[in-house]
Formats: C-alpha cells, sequence, structure tokens
C-alpha cells in the first residue's frame, strides 16, 4: 500500500530536511526531476531542441519550481516563455535562473506551445483558482503546439485550485470548475489526497512522484494508503497440497428474488471468481443461480444453507419481511458479513442498525452515494474520506463507498483509496459482483479491511479489461475477473 499525506505532514519533512540541506537545494532536487519528466514529454511531440514550453507562474514556491524546470530545458535548446501572474512576486532565484538560460517573460497566452507547465499554485493554495487565473487556465484549450495538437499541461505538485488534503474541486455559481484540469502531474515527496481522491483525481492526470529525500522525515499517520497490484498478488490466498473447497472457505450468498433473479446470478459469479472453495446460494432465485452455476449448492432460506465462513447478503432481495427476516438470519451468524443494496435500505431502521453494532464478527457495507445519504442523513460532501471514515466509526463496520475513486474505511481510523476505477462501471448489476467477489475473500480468511480494497482493485481492473472489448454490463464484468486474476499469476 502507498501512503497518502496531508499538506502538514508535508509541510513538517519538507522543513527537517531543508535543515540539513544547503539552501535551494530541495527546489533545485524538485526542478531537476519536473524538467526530466517534462523533456520525456516534449520527445514524444518532436524533441526538446526547438520545443515550446509556456510557464504559468505564481508567486511562491511552485512558481518557483516551474521557473527552475523551465531553465533546466531552455538550456537543452527549448524555447521557454513565462507568464507571470503576479510579476512583482515572482520567485526571483528562480527568474533569474530562467533569464540566464535564455528564457523570457510575456504579457499575454501565447498562441503556441508543445508543454505548458502550472506552477500557478500548490500544496499551500485553497478556495480554487482566483478570477483572473481561471480565466487563464480556460484558454489553454486555445494553446496548439508543433503538431497542430492542444498543448500538454504538467501540473508541478498538484494541479492548482484543488483541495489538496480532500480532492475537492471548487466551482463557481455557473458549475465551472475552479482548478486547472492536468495530462500528467509531477509530486514531489508523497503523494498527496486531492492526486489519487475525489474528483480533483481526474484533474490530475497520470500522476509521477519525485524521490526529493522526503521518506524518513514523513512521520505520523497517513491520510490514507493507495492499493497496487503487489497488494493484491502478495495478499491472495495460495492454495497448497492440502488444498480442498471446505479449507479454502465456504461463502454464502443471500441475495435476488423472484423479481430480481439477476442480482443472485451476478453475486454469485462474483463470489465464484473469488478463492473460496465453495458457494452457497440461499433464496428464491435458486433455479436461476444453478441454471448459470451448476457448481453452487442452493437453499431456499439462509437457515438451511449450512455452514459458511461469510455472508453476502442484499442486492436484490427486497425489503419485505421475508427479506428483513434473512437479513436478521445472517448477522445473526458468527461469521463476517458483506451488506449490499436492499440490506442497506434495511439498515435505515434504527433497530437493525443496532444489530451491526452488537456484532463481534466483522462487517462491510457497500454504499453509493445515494445509499449512503439515506444511512447518514446528508451527503459524503467534499471530503470523500473523512465521510466514509465517518459511517465506519458509527456502524462499527468496514465501509467501501463506491465512485469513480472507491474510498475504503475502518472504524479504527484507517483508508483506502483504489485506482483502478472506472465510469464503464456505472452500470446495473456491477456493485452485485463486487459484494460476492468480496464475500469470497473474506470467507478466505482476509482481514476485513484488506479484502475490501483487494476487491475494490479488482473489480476496477475487470470492468477496464471488459471495456476493451466493447459496451460493458455487468455480466461481461464478472466475465473479465478470471482473465484478470490469471494476468496476476
Amino acid at each position: 500500500m502507498r501512503p497518502v499525506w496531508r499538506v502538514g505532514d508535508v509541510r513538517a519533512a519538507e522543513a527537517g530536511l531543508m535543515a540539513t540541506l544547503p539552501a535551494g537545494a530541495l527546489m533545485a532536487r524538485a526542478a531537476a526531476g519536473l524538467a526530466r519528466r517534462c523533456a520525456l514529454l516534449l520527445a514524444d511531440r518532436g524533441g526538446v531542441y526547438g520545443g515550446r514550453v509556456l510557464l504559468l507562474v505564481g508567486s511562491g514556491d511552485n512558481g518557483g519550481d516551474a521557473l527552475l524546470a523551465g531553465a533546466h530545458l531552455a538550456r537543452r535548446g527549448a524555447a521557454v516563455e513565462a507568464l507571470l501572474l503576479s510579476p512583482g512576486r515572482a520567485h526571483a532565484d528562480g527568474l533569474a535562473a530562467l533569464r540566464a538560460a535564455g528564457g523570457r517573460t510575456v504579457d499575454e497566452l501565447p498562441a503556441r506551445a508543445d508543454l505548458v507547465l502550472d506552477g500557478i499554485v500548490g500544496i499551500g493554495g485553497s478556495g480554487g483558482l482566483r478570477e483572473s487565473a481561471a480565466r487563464l487556465v480556460a484558454r489553454l484549450g486555445e494553446v496548439r503546439g508543433r503538431d497542430g495538437g492542444r498543448a500538454t499541461v504538467v501540473a508541478v505538485d498538484v494541479p492548482s485550485g484543488v483541495a489538496v488534503d480532500t480532492g475537492h474541486v471548487p466551482h463557481d455559481g455557473d458549475g465551472r470548475p475552479g482548478a486547472l484540469r492536468a495530462d500528467v502531474t509531477v509530486t514531489f515527496g508523497a503523494l498527496k489526497p486531492a492526486l489519487v481522491v475525489g474528483e480533483a483525481a481526474a484533474y490530475a492526470g497520470q500522476v509521477e512522484l519525485v524521490d526529493i529525500g522526503l521518506g524518513p522525515w514523513l512521520r505520523g499517520t497517513p491520510a490514507l494508503h493507495v492499493t497496487e497490484v503487489t497488494d493484491v498478488v502478495d495478499g491472495w490466498p495460495r492454495l497448497g497440497p492440502a488444498s480442498e473447497k471446505y479449507n479454502r472457505g465456504v461463502v454464502g450468498v443471500a441475495t435476488g428474488s423472484a423479481t430480481y433473479p439477476g442480482a443472485a446470478v451476478l453475486s454469485v459469479a462474483g463470489a465464484l471468481a473469488g478463492p473460496t472453495g465453495l458457494v452457497r446460494y440461499a433464496g428464491s432465485a435458486a433455479a436461476e443461480v444453478l441454471h448459470h452455476h451448476p457448481s453452487v449448492i442452493a437453499t431456499r432460506r439462509v437457515a438451511d444453507a449450512g455452514r459458511v465462513q461469510a455472508w453476502v447478503c442484499g442486492s436484490g432481495l427486497g425489503t419485505g419481511a421475508e427479506a428483513v427476516a434473512e437479513l436478521r438470519t445472517v448477522l445473526a451468524a458468527p461469521v463476517p458479513v458483506v451488506l449490499d443494496a436492499d440490506a442497506l435500505t434495511m439498515l435505515v431502521d434504527g433497530s437493525m442498525a443496532d444489530r451491526l453494532r452488537g456484532r463481534d464478527a466483522p462487517i462491510v457495507v457497500t454504499p453509493h452515494d445515494r445509499e449512503y445519504a439515506r444511512l447518514c442523513g446528508e451527503e459524503p460532501g467534499a471530503d470523500r474520506v473523512a465521510a466514509t471514515l465517518r459511517l465506519a466509526a458509527w456502524m462499527n463496520a468496514v465501509v467501501l463507498l463506491k465512485g469513480s475513486r472507491t474510498v475504503v474505511g475502518t472504524p479504527a481510523g484507517r483508508a483506502y483509496v483504489n485506482p483502478t476505477g472506472t465510469p464503464v462501471l456505472a452500470t446495473g448489476g456491477t456493485g452485485d459482483v463486487l459484494a460476492g467477489l468480496l464475500g469470497s475473500l473474506l470467507a478466505a480468511g482476509l482481514p476485513a479491511e484488506r479484502a475490501a480494497a483487494l476487491a475494490a482493485y479488482l473489480h476496477g481492473l475487470a470492468g477496464r479489461e471488459a471495456a476493451r472489448h466493447g459496451p460493458v454490463t455487468a455480466t461481461d464484468v464478472a466475465a473479465a475477473l478470471r482473465p484478470v486474476l490469471a494476468g496476476l499469476g
């Protein structure tokens, strides 16, 4: 898991490191790494020599990073121009270095540039872009490169205007975003929340982390962690000579109904793709489940299903008296439980929610934003990590808040974000597949928070794999899980 750090922690680490270095050394490191990445991008557009680079320079150190990187590129033959948003407050040493290398300042947005460096505002900014900067950013699409294409936009550390600690993107009264949208963000020393979570993550584009020696100075607790492919590979249960269907884990699935049999079929498909050795289905969609998945053991009621190591409950179950009784039976079982969809609706009943807080076995709930609002009485809001952690603490459950960057939060205050999310998963039934896969991981013995993080990661990869072949349905996502898992080795 890759750690993500808040602004205060990054600032403290920078101060500690700078106290051990000559003046300006840390900025020089950052600028050198930024220039290297820019040079690679220019190489893809005809080369550094003769390339045109525009620097958007604010008044702080972020602007200084851009100016020093521009000086590196100018020395390699690029034509570098700097548009100073606050001419009297630009970083003096950076501006001198740029001019000494042959760069120049301009007063207006030029028509031509292959590369634009966003050095308007860094991690110290708040409240979105100022009006003059927002007008300038809105016109960047007019800037064209040597090949006639739109200029590549590179953000310095973070895209200007985003709320760094939350990933929120402010909008004006007309709904226009108050932040710059980058193609690439070169960030220094540590990942920041806005690069991986919330609406701002989409504004960061491809994120590249430059090591400036900050690691030993980053102390305390990270804001959250990003799941990586190595976490999936290392955490996946392994088969051995003594493996058989029961000791691999048995997952029970109480989903679907006569009205919504597809929910049962899809959640069972997700469970079958996971690491467990046996799936038991309990519900009124048994005939449809067996038609599609003949290896499943099916019963009509949860009480008749037999022993399992985890339950998945809710998708398509309904909210009538029979569904309530099934949910109560699931919650009475001393095993981990995944609650999705209709089970979450039933939890709005206070007495049912009390059953969660009194359980000893782990619980994972998987709301999307509207379900979150029904559970909490309010939307997740601008800070999705904080919202997830509040719900996790209140419910005494691991919360998997679905979205383009799904967040997993625990009652103990740990948070994870999934980097593989894709809009193609915004279609009916994909959440059923996710719930089934998550239940399988729990039944195989993974801790609830790790199971949730890995399930979200794999679910996103399956969505991307399915999208390679055309429009995506939940059935496609379920089918894609197997090649995705095979590709992980």
